[in-house]
């Protein structure tokens, strides 16, 4: 199957109000990927297809980052979800268990919008599902296992592909079923999803903050989320719009799963998809709520609360959210993986939620958005048959202040913490904020 250099609808679109997204879809004539009017794709990358060095390219697209390359290109790393038996595998020169078929390879696509490399950048690893981007240019690939061995993070350079470290499993980020990860810039701190049942919502304090290649292999302490004022640890009694506080409990990285729920941590339906925007961090679970069709949380460390931002009633708002990103202009972009139709979600600061592209070709879920870094293009898998989707069109301008709407970086007053009257003046003579002594005290870097 090969739906190469498509293109569709490229009429004229109605502006975008920032608020309500960018119109119906338009049937694509291909049959392929229906998006609003004014927009077009073109299909960059497929399974089967040939990398640079003429071997396929491997099957089961997944999570996906974007990264500026030279020359005005962007540079993307992808996931393949692979395991056993493959038909195109990921083969590599300097895998971590030669034996597995899973790992990434990353594209270098031209300001055209076409790949002009493709190559493999890490390999020999079990179901790499999603990960996430680091501040300082890598990607974090996640295995979606438990099997003896695997079940680790990977950290990936694409400048520098299949390296010593692409192979090295991060160790202290724990052994369990790895779905997503994000990073707080401002502390280096690591935010981790779990796909399993149950879940559990983790964070990574890296002995080393430094923000550099190999930093995180340095090792630090692996905790989980409890809830600290409420008596239950199940996520189902909670309302949308409400905000509890948090407690992050240490757990043993090789059995985090086991120590989460004996500690009595929040025990979450199936984590998916996570980012990290404007002091906020997002994630998702994907088959929560009454009538199971997914929620979105957002956590706030300045405060250190958790809040249940959105849970879907209906299949035609928002059916099993997976991937997720944060638009140039502040919307939560959220992929579908739900038993019939997906496509790709868009949700505004008020929790209003819209369509932007639905995928036409099957039931495969879509996977892996991400914007290329000067707001323009818009890429997206379908899982299978393997594509990758470059998408263009009338997107709405960066918008800084929006995206800070979007994430309520500063909570309100009443879900400030309290600190101590020492901490509280000590803090004025240094000056800082009760907010931000605390927020120091909270990740760990404790200022007295």
């Amino acid at each position: 199957m090969s739906f190469s250099e498509s293109k569709v609808f490229a009429g004229t679109a109605k502006n975008n109000q920032a608020t309500g997204g960018y119109g119906p879809l338009i049937k694509d004539p291909g049959g392929v990927m229906d998006l609003p009017r004014g927009f077009q794709y073109r299909i960059i990358s497929e399974e089967g297809g040939k990398l640079s060095d003429g071997r396929p390219i491997p099957e089961k697209f997944d999570g996906m980052a974007a990264f500026s390359g030279p020359n005005n290109s962007t540079v993307l790393v992808r996931n393949h979800e692979l395991s056993g038996n493959s038909k195109y595998p990921v083969i590599g020169k300097n895998p971590y268990r030669k034996e597995e078929t899973g790992g990434t390879t990353s594209l270098v696509v031209g300001p055209n919008r076409k790949v002009t490399k493709e190559y493999v950048s890490s390999s020999g690893t079990i179901r790499n599902c999603a990960g996430g981007a680091t501040p300082w240019g890598t990607w974090l690939t996640c295995e979606e296992t438990l099997e003896e061995g695997h079940g680790y993070v990977f950290e990936v350079d694409p400048k520098n592909p299949e390296n010593k470290i692409s192979k090295t499993p991060i160790r202290d980020m724990g052994a369990f079923s790895h779905e997503a990860t994000a990073i707080d810039p401002a502390t280096g701190i690591v935010y981790l999803t779990e796909d399993a049942g149950p879940s559990y919502l983790y964070r990574f304090l890296p002995n080393d903050r430094s923000q550099k290649i190999g930093a995180l292999q340095k090792g630090g302490t692996l905790q989980a989320a409890a809830v600290e004022e409420l008596s239950t640890d199940e996520m189902s009694e909670f309302h949308t719009g409400q905000k509890f506080g948090i407690v992050w409990k240490n757990v043993n990285p090789e059995k985090p799963t086991l120590d989460a729920g004996n500690k009595g941590c929040i025990a979450f339906s199936r984590l998916e998809g996570a980012y990290f925007e404007g002091g906020v961090f997002w994630f998702d679970d994907t088959s929560a709520g009454g009538k199971n069709l997914g929620r979105v949380y957002r956590y706030i460390p300045a405060s250190n609360t958790l809040e249940l931002f959105y849970e879907s009633t209906s299949q035609n708002d928002l059916e099993m959210p997976d991937n997720i990103c944060i638009t140039p202009w502040g919307d939560l972009w959220i992929a579908e993986d739900g038993g019939g139709v997906d496509r790709v979600i868009g949700m505004t600061p008020e929790g209003e939620t819209y369509v932007f592209a639905e995928n036409k070709v099957n039931s495969s879920e879509l996977a892996g958005p991400t914007f290329s870094t000067d707001g323009k293009t818009f890429f997206i898998n379908i899982q299978s048959p393997g594509m990758t989707f470059a998408i263009w069109g009338p997107f709405t301008r960066k918008n800084a202040a929006r995206r800070r709407l979007m994430g309520h970086a500063a909570p309100p007053a009443a879900y400030a913490p309290k600190v101590s009257d020492k901490l509280s003046a000590f803090a004025e003579v240094q000056g800082m904020s009760d907010l931000e002594a605390a927020a120091f005290e909270r990740h760990g870097m404790p200022i007295l």
